[in-house]
């Protein structure tokens, strides 16, 4: 059945099945079926030990950038200390600092004594050499934290932004719930090892993900190959970049807490690929590792289309409306990455809170298409409301919450004699 993945998904629209729960409460819709003929996998269940290729890093994952689809993960939801891969939320804050104009470039921070002291020539760390009491411009410490990984400029900059490290530092984790990344957290601008400083590899290639198509005019200093400040020249500590593979980024990580790893992307042909690999035991180890994730996706996958801009994907339950439900729509294209030359199988659902309340305006974010391939979670994106549904007449208000009523006994009555027959299953 390969190469009928888009007919398979979209013919099997018509025929979703809703349990609505009650207002507010979740709901789940099942959208999509059988791709091949292999047993379906329970995408809630634990991941299964994925045959085929295996990445020696502890922690990984590799994901098609511009869909989100994963290709491969491994322990990605793990919170591990992130060493310097956590720079690249430091930069995010900088970056969208720049953008609100609450920053320029230009603009210069002091080398504080701090600064100096934790993260320049004394500390024998990553550092830009920058002098003691200088004043360094916004653009040149940016260099300075994505080409040297310099713990001073990352110092510096958090204190010119937010008055000290601490308060940074919370910025950088209430930005990250802003940009979704929900387990994150942050104790410093550098990474230097700090128990409350945790991320996840998934996390880090979102945050990858979401700099390059947020910030496309600063991702380009990713790709740099050195930097001179205070006449000394530092290459850029990416050794992807050297490969020949089309790598233009993004950024390393050690320390002996979190061993080595890196966030690392490619381009081939019109294909880009995120990689993030954590908890190496060598510099040599992390490069060939997510050497040989790239080269895995760039020669095991290929694109498939699940569903066109503004496509119909399912409905969902309006109460109290005009109309009793509402189309749910993707406001982009949703592709996704599958093996070549391999049968998976592919699982969608709609998850949103509902039924939804009057007025539903058109474009109004609703919930979310999750696809699985196999027990892989391959994609996410949202969806929005088709069409505007306002307040329905008073007779089909009272009809719809007489349903909710009667929808919110039976579930009481279900969960009633679930909990009784558990409670006898108990006692035998």
């Amino acid at each position: 059945m390969r190469g009928r993945t888009d007919l398979a998904i979209r013919s099997l629209i018509g025929a979703c099945t809703a349990r609505h729960i009650g207002i507010g409460a979740a709901v789940l819709v099942c959208v999509a079926l059988v791709v091949s003929a292999v047993a379906a996998p329970n995408p809630a269940a634990p991941a299964k030990k994925e045959e085929g290729f295996q990445s020696a890093a502890p922690n990984a994952i590799l994901i098609e950038a511009e869909s989100g689809s994963i290709l491969y993960e491994k322990n990605a939801d793990q919170l591990v200390p992130p060493a310097s891969l956590s720079k690249l939320m430091t930069t995010e804050v900088v970056f969208n600092q720049l953008k609100l104009g609450d920053i320029k470039p230009e603009d210069e921070f002091v080398i504080s004594e701090n600064a100096w002291r934790k993260g320049g020539a004394p500390s024998h760390g990553s550092t830009m050499y920058a002098a003691i009491h200088s004043r360094v411009s916004v653009n040149d410490l940016l260099h300075g934290v994505i080409t040297d990984s310099a713990n001073d400029a990352c110092i510096a900059l958090a204190e010119g932004i937010a008055g000290n490290e601490g308060a940074f530092a919370q910025l950088m984790e209430a930005r990250a719930r802003e940009i979704g990344l929900p387990k994150s957290t942050f104790a410093n601008p550098t990474g230097l090892h700090d128990p409350n400083h945790l991320m996840t590899a998934r996390e880090l290639g979102k945050l990858a993900r979401h700099i390059m198509q947020t910030y496309p005019e600063y991702y380009p200093i990713y790709s740099e190959r050195e930097f001179t400040w205070n006449k000394i020249r530092q290459q850029n500590r990416n050794p992807l970049l050297a490969m020949n593979i089309g790598a233009d980024g993004m950024k390393t990580g050690f320390t002996k807490e979190a061993g080595y790893g890196i966030v690392g992307s490619a381009v081939q042909g019109e294909l880009r690929l995120i990689v993030v690999v954590m908890g190496l035991k060598s510099e040599k180890e992390r490069a060939d590792e997510a050497k040989r994730l790239l080269d895995h996706g760039f020669r095991g996958f290929e694109v498939r289309t699940l569903f066109a801009e503004g496509q119909e994907v399912g409905q969902a339950k309006v109460y109290g409306g005009l109309k009793g439900h509402v189309p749910l729509i993707t406001p982009r294209l949703v592709r996704i990455m599958v093996p070549r030359n391999v049968n998976e199988r592919l699982i969608a659902r709609i998850t949103y809170r509902g039924p939804l309340s009057v007025p539903v305006n058109q474009g109004q974010r609703v919930g979310l298409l999750r696809v699985w391939r196999g027990d892989t979670l391959a994609t996410e994106v949202e969806l929005q409301a088709g069409e505007a549904v306002g307040a329905g007449s008073l007779s089909q208000r009272a009809f719809d919450a007489a349903s909710e009523m009667m929808i919110g006994l039976i579930r009481a009555g279900t969960k009633k004699i679930e909990s009784e027959a558990s409670a006898r299953k108990g006692r035998t």
